[in-house]
């Protein structure tokens, strides 16, 4: 139903973007609070389900500066559910260093860090959001991700209407010497595949490449591993979809991400998309060095 309400949480660690992902929600339409109490919760939702307009949908923010009451951001989240409405829990998340460097460049006070201790701060408002980030329907990783890169993640996934039960799968390929997406639900090594890097014609290429793709999926063992995951995802999906889970994130990887991994995610993509399930593609290091 067009007008029916929405009710999108963003939440994460203080520096991970969340500021940006709120002005991006209020550009393609919501109603944006930020630094709310997290008790307001149910109370906002309940305004989503009687307003109208942009009213009828809702983003909030809440964090590590709402304090303790954070424990019970899951019980808030059940609330709105009991009220008829599926809420969307985002959580930004960032790696330590990258947040230090952040906050040294900013010269800003770390919320949880009243001492100064940025490193503690950080550790102290992870304790507080691991139950909510166990509880997300969408975990985004802004590490390595620019403000160009996390304004489209944040547009293309809320811009629209939701449809009822509606599970977003969203393949990312990557690289595993530049660590695992910590976003992802499922992980998948396809390093057994043939490497074009040591192909010399076809290393400076990508798996966006058809040769490429040839080199990589035109052999016994990628043929029976993707009919293989194929009829696992088959398998799966359905179930997910039964779950009250919104999003799906399956990372592929390879060594760098540039070759096998984003070979084998467009070719998951495509039959996910065939199976008429909302199927989307990322390719988080394909333009990474590929030393």
């Amino acid at each position: 139903m067009p007008n029916s309400p929405r009710f999108v949480l963003v939440t994460g660690l203080s520096g991970s973007g969340k500021s940006l992902a709120l002005r991006v929600l209020e550009d393609i339409g919501f109603y944006c609070v930020d630094n709310i109490p997290a008790a307001l919760i149910p109370t906002l939702a309940e305004l989503a389900q009687r307003g109208e307009g942009s009213l009828r949908r809702f983003a909030v923010c809440v964090d590590g500066r709402a304090g303790s009451d954070l424990i019970n951001l899951p019980a808030y989240l059940d609330e709105v559910r009991e009220r008829g409405i599926q809420p969307e829990a985002v959580f930004l998340d960032c790696s330590n260093e990258v947040l230090i460097k952040r906050y040294s460049e900013s010269r800003r006070r770390h919320p949880n860090a009243p001492d100064g201790n940025v490193e503690a701060g950080i550790q102290r408002e992870r304790q507080l959001l691991d139950p909510i980030r166990a509880r997300a329907d969408l975990v985004v990783d802004t590490s390595a991700t620019s403000v160009a890169e996390l304004r489209e993640r944040i547009g293309q996934t809320f811009h629209g209407p939701r449809r009822p039960k509606e599970l977003i799968i969203t393949f990312m390929s990557f690289g595993f010497k530049n660590g695992v997406p910590p976003e992802a639900d499922l992980v998948m090594d396809v390093r057994f595949l043939p490497n074009p890097f040591y192909n010399a014609g076809l290393r400076q290429y990508s798996g966006n490449d058809p040769d490429v793709r040839d080199y990589v999926l035109n052999n016994s063992a990628a043929k029976e591993f993707l009919d293989r995951f194929q009829e696992l995802l088959a398998f799966l999906i359905p179930r997910y979809l039964e779950e009250p889970k919104s999003y799906l994130t399956i990372a592929i990887g390879c060594t760098g991400g540039r070759h096998r991994s984003v070979a084998v995610a467009q070719e998951l993509t495509q039959y996910v998309r065939g199976l008429d399930f909302n199927a989307r593609l990322r390719h988080r290091d394909i333009e990474r060095s590929t030393q």
